[in-house]
Order: structure tokens, then C-alpha cells, then sequence
């Protein structure tokens, strides 16, 4: 112990002085014993001593929060500092007087400093140059409580004081003590100290203490376990019940027989504590928290402390965020259902097995209209400070994006399809309308061209290859194609409903890359470009994203268009019972409530017989609607589902290098090919049937008329308009125009001869106006008969009509009827007729993730 400048004899009389006059302020009393120290120092001493600073205030003690589930489990104790508050009143009488026995037994007699321990100690200091403690409680607590204040402001300087050996530092904490007595009780005073000691292992205070070392509460603890808390406190680090059971035993008896002096033990109670081994004693809690390594689920532990941090309720910044999640003894209760999140990893585990070469399996589950996380698991080992990721072991989460601990996700296919139907019912398109799918195979790819798509929205190839699973085209109904999964469908989808629609829907409907960037942007030089989609990615997921972020996406389906940003946290409490005031995301309703039950009816059919997840309906016949996604060469598969009440995204692939998963064995089954219906869809199944099992059977709302018939509007009738007036009249009743070709009308030459479509079409829909030459059409003559009619009688039909001015409607392809007849059979409603594209350009293919080049082709 040391102070520069001063030598120590005169330092140690000049402290001893200023003791003495400080507690003969306090009327103690204190005759210097030892000669040397005049008048006059002692009263410079005296003046030093009463111009320190008195003003002692205690901070609120490091403690460890606690974070639970939804069904009051606990998950895990992030802290600093393990360290649980509890009052006086809930340590035990025996642990409190151990204490008081080992370290301070004048506690309760003397005001704040132990007079004659104090002298002793000092005189033992000067007669052999070592240095004996002389606290009383009293000062420890002051000492432990500006350490701690200290740390908590990170100070490291003034932590580094509050501990140093000099005789300023100790007539500092004097002076302090000398306060603390005035403004505590000895109750308080001890109570604090008892929660702010050190007893090893990183237990801060009794209670964590001995839940740490003996699994029981602070006020459960008997003599033997009191005895050998009280005795650690001299030197934790050295005195380890878990490292050194033998010397801690040793000090546990001191206290003991200290105890049996005092009178506070009988001898007989004495006895019977010595004759335990300390080692007989301990039931070490090995996994208690600090980090989210010893948590229950570290990748749901992870994934709360990274949302947290992002809390503006609980301080400035994300370093203050997390200075208090880990100090500041919260409760935090989550949203997770542990009991759904274990039924989801044992299905998960059952058909992907952990630690399976190569492949992996994750899934995650929201409930819609809300954004509560309910489940989230995946089959790799939490494990940290990895060289390298494995598919067994792994410290990223496979289920949530970038920002809270996971990966940038994984592509997911034809899940993606359900945008294309959400941007189609949102343009008016009915439930019951027809897509006319070009024809396409395996190896016989239809080739789309980027002027079939909007600019931005489109491929920077010469063509874009689309492949079907087997060979299909030609019209099909909305429910055919999602039942099916048709590639080339849906690709003529994009391009009838406008493809830069699409990243629009997937924008309000929450889905983003894993790294927070929109969905389905082209790639140029390793970047994403900003504003510019490739085709293949908003079609048929070429992109990446998470479990979490798809099963939240398509909560809003579930939801009626009500998007709810997923949400992990339920409450906080905070150390002293308040419950704290926080804001959840805000829930916001992004598309048409009838467009989101219509898209659900469509969803529906995947799940139907003949639908790629076929099979997999729920139990009871609960309804449930859903899609599956399959990436090219079965890389990667998906199934996202969902019933009012949940909605759940499980993902199956190769989650460090991507292989295909054909002719593999996976959980004891052998798999030819892997689609999303395969795997994924029956773990889906499982998981919802689990979960859904006490909840109460509900149906999915119809869509009203306007979905189901779509946005029709009428088409004004401007037969003999000229092109001009014709044109403005059109386009005010909501349609595009375009002008045709001339044919041969009765109208007036330069006229409008007809319009196709005429009658009705979907708002938006590009009219084409025929112009008249002004010349009426031919009509030949009925050929003549080769065989004499009989005579005619009273009974038969007068003959018919030599001639028709009008073919039937029925003939045309459009929608809607014409009034005028189509000059050619080829005209249809669609501007571009498949048969026009060329098919002979070789299939494209390339980087799957870059959404440039590779085409996305799967089950759907």
C-alpha cells in the first residue's frame, strides 16, 4: 500500500490521525496510541480528512435478465455480471450471519468503521509490512458499490481506484462509510453488500451464488453452504468451490468455528456442518447464460439479443442496448412457443438428420396479423468461434436474415409464383381468368425475349429460357397453373400483368433479400443494381431470402393483406416489477382484403389431389393453402403455408455449397429427385398439425364478386368515331389504345370499323381500334347444290340464309365478345401469340444466385 511522496511511517501516522479525528466527529472516540504526530499534523491531517468529499450515492447493482418464452420457459440469462437482486428478507438467517462472522462480527455495534479492527490492522501493518484488511461491511459495500458504479459507466480508471492500495483510496472509502451509516439502515447496508460480493465463477451476490453453486435459492442455504459462501468472499478467485473444493473447506471450518465463538452455532450444529465435504455439497448449474452459447436455443437467443439491440425503448444506441439487456435485470418474454419450436426441430431432424453431409433443413413460424415469431429451428449445432461452417455445426442461423445473426438465405423457387398472383388479382384480372402458356418441356425450353417484359424488370440475355417439369402449354385457368406450377404460365403472367408489378407486391408484402435489399434485383459486376429486377428472380425466386421472412410474407395472405413485421418480443419487465413501455411494429394493411382471400382460394390447389403437394393436407380436415418451390436442380426446396391462425416456411438444401438433391438419401429415404413436395411439404405438415391441434378449426373468408370476376369495365362503343375522338374516349373510361389495321366496314372510310376487345375487358387493357377502308365486305354466294332438293311440303323450314354478315363471337379467344368479326383466326386477346417467339436459342442457364442468367426452374 502506497502514496508517492510520503514516507510510511508518516503516511501510515498522518492516516491513522485523520481515522481518529474523523470518527471523534461521530463521538466514537480514539486515543492515538502512537507517539510522532504533533499537533499540528494532526490537525492539517484533520482538515485534509474533512474537506474529502461525504457525498456517497449507491447505483443500481449489474444484474442478469432473464429471457422466457411464450409458454414460461426460461431460454436464457444474458448478464455482465451474474447477479440476481433479492431483498434481505430472502437470504437466510444462517448465510447472513456466516457473513457477519467472517468479515465484520461489531457489525451491528459499531457506526460504519470497526475501531479495533482498524487499530489492529494497522498496527499489524507496520510491524510486519504486510498489509491485514481491517474493513468493516460497511466499507466493503462502499468499495464494491464504487467499483461497480465504475464499470457500469465503463470508467476503468475510477474501477481501477475504487480498488487500489493506497491509504487516500482507504481514507476516501473511511469518509464514505462514515455517510453510508447516517443514510442506511445496518439491514440495508448488509443486504447491499450481500448482493454485490463476488463468490466465484462469476456469481455476483448470494442468490445467483447459490442457485450457481447449489442449485437453491440464497434463502434455502444451510450452514455448511453458508459457511463456505462466507468464506470465498476473501478470495474468489483462489478460494473456487468448483476448482478448489479442498482449501475452500478449510475456510468454510474457519467460519464455522468462528461462528460457534460468537455463539451464533451450537457445537453439536458445528459438527455436523465440518462433516460434509464441500465436494458432497455442490450442484453446479452449468448452463445459467452470459451468452447465448449456454441458452436453450442460442439461434433464438442470438436472434432476441440482435432485435433487441435495435429497441429505441431501451436506450440511445445499440451499445447502451446492450449495456442494459445485460445489467439491467429484465424480464424479457418472447413470443416463442418452445413446445412448437422442439416439434419443429424433432421434423426438421427426423427427415433431414443432423449432421447429414451436405444438406440442411430449417423452418420458421409467424402467426399472421400480429408478426408474433412462434417457432423457429434448424437441424445444424450451435457453435462458436468456427474456422468453417459445416452443415453440423454452425454459429449463423439459417432462419433469419443478415441483420439478426443469419445468412443472406437461400433462393426459394417457385414460392415466388404467389407475387405473380397477388400483382394479377390487384390489376383486376379475375379469379377465374386463363393465362396462355407457351409450350415447354425438360429440354424444350420456351424462349421469352426482354421485350416480352418492362423495361427494368426484365433480362439483359438475348432470350430467356423457361423450362416446365414435363412438357406443358397452352390456356389454363389461374388455379390450373398454381396447382401445377407452370413455369411458362406464370413467365406470361408477368408479361400480360406487367412484370415491374411484381417487386412492388414483394415490397409491401415484407419480403427482402436476406441482407434488407428488395427482392429480385439483378447483379453487375458481384453488386445488386439498384432499381433493376432480373425476370427469373421475381418469377420464379432465383433470389435469396430467409424461413422467417418468407413464412412472415405469406402471413399476410393469412391476415387479409394485413403485413405485421416479424416480432420475437412479447414484454419487458424491468428489475423492480414495472412493466416496461414498448412499441410494436406497426402492422399496415398492403393490398385489397378481397385480393388477398382471392389469392388464397388459388393457393388452395397445391394442396389438392394432383397439386405438387399433394398429400400433404392438414388433419381433420383443417384448410390450409400453400405452395411449393423447387430451385434449379433441385438445389433447393421450399414449402410456405399457412391456416388463418399460422403460417409456417420450411426450407431443405444445401446451406454451405449447393448440390443437387437427386438420387440421395436423406433420414433413411431415398429421393430420385427433391421437390418441394417431396420433403419440405411433409415437415410442413407435421409442424402445422402439431401446433394446430388445440386450436379451433377455421375456414378461409371467399372472395366478393369483383375478385371473382375481375375489374371489368365497359368499352364505349365508337364504331364510325374518327381515330381521334374515338382514341379520347377510350382512354377515359380507363383502357389503352392502340390503333389496327384497315378493313373493309360499311362505316364511313377512316372511321372506326369495330374495337378488339368491344363490350367489356379488365381496366388497363390495350384496346385495338380497326380503321374502315369504307367498302363493305364481300359476301360469296352460297355454293350451288349437287343433289335435287325434294319438293318442298308444309312441314318443312322455310331455307335458310345464303349469307351472314357476323360470325359468331364465340369464335374469338378475347374475354369478351366483339361487334366486329375478326378479319383473321389468329387474332386473339394477347399481342404476341407464342407461336411467334422463336424456340430454336439454346437454354440459357448460369449463376443461379445472380437472377441474371439462371432461370429458376422447378416444381413451382
Amino acid at each position: 500500500m502506497s502514496d508517492s511522496g510520503m514516507p510510511h511511517l508518516f503516511r501510515l501516522l498522518g492516516a491513522f490521525v485523520a481515522v481518529a479525528v474523523g470518527i471523534g466527529l461521530v463521538g466514537a472516540g480514539l486515543v492515538i496510541p502512537l507517539a510522532g504526530a504533533t499537533g499540528g499534523a494532526a490537525q492539517a491531517t484533520a482538515n485534509g480528512f474533512n474537506s474529502l468529499d461525504s457525498e456517497f450515492t449507491a447505483t443500481s447493482l449489474a444484474q442478469q435478465s432473464k429471457i422466457y418464452s411464450a409458454d414460461n420457459k426460461l431460454l436464457a440469462t444474458p448478464y455482465d455480471a451474474n447477479r440476481i437482486v433479492v431483498p434481505l428478507s430472502k437470504i437466510s438467517p444462517t448465510m447472513r450471519k456466516a457473513q457477519i462472522a467472517i468479515e465484520d462480527s461489531r457489525f451491528y455495534e459499531h457506526g460504519g468503521i470497526d475501531v479495533r479492527g482498524t487499530a489492529r490492522a494497522l498496527v499489524s501493518n507496520v510491524s510486519s509490512g504486510e498489509t491485514q484488511g481491517g474493513s468493516s461491511i460497511t466499507q466493503q459495500y462502499v468499495k464494491l458499490m464504487l467499483q461497480e458504479k465504475a464499470v457500469r459507466e465503463d470508467d476503468k480508471e475510477a474501477a481501477q481506484r475504487a480498488v487500489e492500495q493506497t491509504y487516500s483510496r482507504k481514507l476516501q472509502e473511511l469518509k464514505y462509510a462514515l455517510n453510508v451509516e447516517k443514510t442506511h439502515t445496518k439491514d440495508q447496508i448488509l443486504g447491499g453488500y450481500l448482493n454485490l460480493a463476488l463468490y466465484g465463477d462469476q456469481a455476483y451476490g448470494v442468490e445467483a451464488a447459490a442457485k450457481h453453486f447449489f442449485s437453491k435459492h440464497a434463502s434455502e442455504l444451510d450452514l455448511a453452504e453458508s459457511a463456505t459462501l462466507a468464506g470465498v468472499v476473501q478470495s474468489p478467485s483462489r478460494l473456487n468451490p468448483r476448482t478448489n473444493p479442498e482449501e475452500v473447506q478449510e475456510r468454510r471450518d474457519l467460519v464455522i468455528n468462528r461462528m460457534q465463538q460468537l455463539g451464533m452455532v451450537t457445537k453439536a450444529q458445528a459438527d455436523a456442518a465440518k462433516k460434509q465435504s464441500v465436494k458432497s455439497t455442490l450442484k453446479i448449474k452449468e448452463n445459467e447464460g452470459g451468452t447465448c452459447s449456454k441458452a436453450v436455443d442460442p439461434y433464438f437467443c442470438n436472434y432476441v439479443i440482435q432485435y433487441l439491440r435495435q429497441m429505441p425503448e431501451l436506450g440511445p444506441d445499440p451499445d447502451a442496448r446492450m449495456q442494459a439487456i445485460n445489467t439491467g435485470g429484465f424480464t424479457i418474454k418472447t413470443t416463442l412457443r418452445r413446445d412448437w419450436q422442439k416439434k419443429m426441430r424433432s421434423e426438421l431432424t427426423e427427415r433431414v438428420p443432423e449432421g447429414t453431409e451436405r444438406f440442411g433443413a430449417a423452418g420458421a413460424m409467424i402467426e399472421p396479423g400480429t408478426g408474433k415469431v412462434r417457432a423457429i429451428a434448424q437441424t445444424s449445432q450451435y457453435k462458436i468461434g468456427l474456422k468453417k461452417a459445416s452443415t453440423r455445426y454452425s454459429e449463423q442461423a439459417w432462419t433469419v436474415p443478415a441483420q439478426y445473426g443469419g445468412t443472406n438465405g437461400f433462393a426459394i423457387g417457385s414460392t415466388a409464383k404467389m407475387y405473380a398472383l397477388v400483382a394479377a388479382l390487384e390489376k383486376g384480372k379475375p379469379l377465374t381468368s386463363t393465362v396462355d402458356a407457351p409450350t415447354a418441356g425438360v429440354k424444350t425450353p420456351h424462349n421469352f425475349h426482354p421485350s416480352d417484359f418492362q423495361k427494368n424488370c426484365t433480362t439483359t440475355d438475348p432470350v430467356w429460357a423457361v423450362s416446365n417439369d414435363y412438357t406443358v402449354g397452352g390456356r389454363m385457368t389461374l388455379a390450373e397453373a398454381t396447382k401445377k406450377s407452370i413455369n411458362t404460365a406464370f413467365a406470361q403472367l408477368a408479361s400480360d400483368v406487367g412484370s415491374c408489378n411484381i417487386p412492388k407486391v414483394m415490397s409491401k408484402m415484407g419480403l427482402t433479400d436476406g441482407y434488407g435489399l428488395p427482392y429480385g434485383l439483378s447483379y453487375a459486376g458481384g453488386q445488386k443494381v439498384k432499381d433493376d429486377y432480373a425476370i427469373s428472380n421475381i418469377v420464379l425466386g432465383s433470389d435469396s431470402t430467409s424461413p422467417l421472412q418468407l413464412a412472415s410474407s405469406y402471413a399476410t395472405l393469412a391476415a387479409d393483406g394485413k403485413y405485421c413485421p416479424p416480432n420475437p418480443i412479447e414484454s419487458i419487465t424491468t428489475a423492480n416489477g414495472t412493466k416496461m413501455k414498448i412499441k410494436p411494429p406497426a402492422c399496415k394493411q398492403v393490398m385489397d382484403k378481397g385480393v388477398a382471400r382471392g389469392v388464397t382460394q388459388l393457393l388452395l390447389g397445391p394442396l389438392q389431389e394432383g397439386g405438387t403437394a399433394a398429400g400433404n393436407s392438414l388433419a381433420d380436415g383443417r384448410q390450409a393453402a400453400g405452395k411449393t418451390g423447387t430451385t434449379d436442380n433441385h438445389k433447393q426446396s421450399w414449402f410456405a403455408g399457412y391456416t388463418p391462425q399460422l403460417s409456417t416456411a420450411i426450407w431443405v438444401g444445401s446451406p454451405i455449397r449447393e448440390y443437387d438433391m437427386d438420387g440421395i438419401t436423406l433420414g433413411g429415404r431415398f429421393y430420385d429427385q427433391v421437390f418441394g413436395g417431396t420433403i419440405a411439404a411433409p415437415i410442413w405438415k407435421d409442424v402445422m398439425n402439431s401446433a394446430s391441434a388445440d386450436m379451433k378449426k377455421r375456414s378461409f373468408t371467399k372472395p366478393g364478386k369483383k375478385v371473382l370476376n375481375g375489374d371489368l369495365r365497359s368499352i364505349p362503343d365508337v364504331t364510325g368515331m374518327g381515330p381521334t375522338q374515338a382514341k379520347e374516349k377510350i382512354e377515359k373510361a380507363g383502357f389503352k389504345v392502340k390503333e389496327g389495321s384497315v378493313v373493309d366496314s360499311t362505316a364511313q372510310a377512316g372511321g372506326i370499323a369495330y374495337t378488339q376487345p368491344s363490350g367489356q375487358a379488365l381496366k388497363g387493357t390495350t384496346v385495338t381500334m380497326y380503321i374502315s377502308s369504307g367498302v363493305a365486305p364481300y359476301t360469296p354466294p352460297p355454293a350451288p347444290s349437287t343433289t335435287v332438293a325434294p319438293a318442298p311440303t308444309t312441314t318443312q323450314a322455310p331455307q335458310p340464309s345464303s349469307s351472314s354478315s357476323r360470325p359468331s363471337s364465340t369464335s374469338r379467344t378475347s374475354s369478351s365478345s366483339s361487334s366486329r368479326p375478326s378479319s383473321t383466326s389468329s387474332r386473339t386477346s394477347s399481342s404476341r401469340p407464342s407461336s411467334s417467339r422463336p424456340s430454336s436459342s439454346p437454354k440459357t442457364t448460369g449463376n443461379r444466385r445472380t437472377g441474371n442468367n439462371g432461370n429458376g426452374n422447378g416444381d413451382g
